[in-house]
């Protein structure tokens, strides 16, 4: 969420800012609210003051044995303008909120402008795609013929976009999610955390899922519970100091998580409707930051390094793209992706967002720091994927395929499959 201090001061601004994301954001009528709940609240407040003083006066009278009850019919009559006056500014304050929440964060000056991913901005590149003297087969016929994937029993079970991982198949992706957590705390310094799966509506609305984009979650069906299954473990994690104020000494804090993620994927209609690349339900493990505000975008080349070095270990072909402000996700300031080469397709697909939150979660969720000079301070919240699991079964089902159909195990994973060099199909 934005600081209605500043949009007061830089309406056009702001206005701009949207527009170039997407979104259209009447400013005036924002502010029209802004106005309105300030003046309800000087005149609720001089109500209330006014209230006491009555009653303060009623008390004299009866202490002098005086009849007060002039003073009480005018205290019940004013009582009576306070309940409307309050129920009037709970009435505007929603409605401010409702816009305030809609509001998508400043993107940063170096963002690329453009209505879509055409604007995207190639950074780098690493590695070079594998050239194969046969027609490399997509990881759905190679986990099929391998026996390691069944997507048909996924859909008996639960439907479309779901997967049942078989033998070394599931192997595989505990393996990657060991590799990626044993990587990411043991050389890059994050602490694991295992969080819930599930979350309340605040810790959504903290990260700014909700109350925008609620038909992108999963909602469980409860009578007397707000609770939704987890698109990402950036929600629960961020939210691990939600109205809280730390101590400034202790940043950075960094946390590496894995979970399962549900999205419903919605407007996705006939996009990869087969296979692992967009799923119902997937494994991620997830990288999120708490950092002061000067440092952040520094901390955000840091966080995408410790992204890109798990395909630099796995030697998967990438190339990392900054995204343009359309294509920037609702809090993001900037964000850069991952996009790792995916030979059946001949294009490198999305492997990783990672994104400068700035203080935009961190004023939603109401997540503080006190500095070297006291001062409490918001601070800037990253996060990115370190990796997507699935997807990264993908890329070394594809990237390490051979002429037979049998796929080679990426070096830096052996330890973790006990040795296991190459994935041959059952006997």
């Amino acid at each position: 969420m934005l600081d209605i201090n500043f949009i007061r001061k830089n309406p056009d601004l702001v206005k701009k800012k949207a527009a170039e994301r997407g979104y259209e954001i009447d400013i005036e009528q924002l502010l029209a609210l802004d106005e309105e709940r300030r003046k309800l609240k000087m005149r609720g407040d001089e109500l209330r003051h006014e209230r006491k003083r009555l009653s303060d006066e009623i008390g004299r009278a009866k202490a002098k044995g005086e009849n007060p009850s002039l003073i009480i019919e005018k205290m019940r009559e004013l009582s009576q303008e306070v309940k409307r006056i309050e129920s009037k500014e709970r009435e505007v304050n929603e409605a401010f909120r409702a816009m305030m929440l809609s509001i998508p964060n400043i993107h940063h000056e170096t963002v690329p402008i453009g209505e879509d991913e055409s604007a995207n901005l190639e950074v780098r590149k690493w590695g070079k795609p594998p050239e194969f003297d046969f027609t490399p087969k997509s990881h759905v016929e190679l986990g099929e013929y391998l026996g390691i994937l069944d997507l048909d029993r996924a859909a008996k079970i639960a439907g479309a976009r779901f997967a049942l991982y078989k033998g070394i198949g599931a192997r595989l992706e505990r393996a990657l999610i060991n590799f990626m957590l044993d990587l990411h705390t043991k050389e890059h310094g994050y602490t694991e955390v295992l969080p819930p799966f599930i979350v309340n509506r605040e810790a959504l609305i903290g990260t700014g899922q909700l109350p925008k984009f609620e038909g992108d979650l999963f909602k469980l069906d409860l009578e007397d519970r707000d609770y939704y299954l987890i698109p990402t473990a950036e929600v629960p994690v961020t939210n691990i100091f939600q109205n809280e104020i730390i101590d400034g000494s202790l940043l950075p804090i960094k946390f590496a998580a894995y979970t399962p993620c549900f999205r419903s994927e919605a407007g996705s209609y006939g996009k990869d409707v087969r296979g692992l690349i967009r799923q119902h339900q997937f494994n991620k493990v997830e990288l999120v930051k708490f950092v002061k505000p000067e440092t952040s975008f520094d901390e955000l080349e840091s966080l995408t390094n410790d992204a890109e070095e798990v395909l630099r270990r796995l030697e998967l072909p990438y190339r990392v793209v900054a995204l343009a402000s359309s294509e920037l996700a609702f809090g993001s300031a900037k964000t850069y992706d991952l996009e790792v080469w995916v030979p059946s397709q001949g294009k490198y697909r999305e492997i990783s967002s990672c994104g400068n939150f700035t203080d935009f979660q961190a004023r939603r969720a109401n997540i503080r720091f006190r500095d070297e000079e006291g001062k409490v301070r918001l601070l800037h919240t990253l996060n990115g994927s370190g990796l997507a699991v699935g997807r990264t079964v993908v890329a070394i089902l594809e990237n390490y395929q051979q002429r037979d159909g049998s796929v080679v195990i990426p070096e830096a994973l052996r330890a973790y499959m006990d040795g296991i060099e190459v994935i041959t199909p059952p006997e």
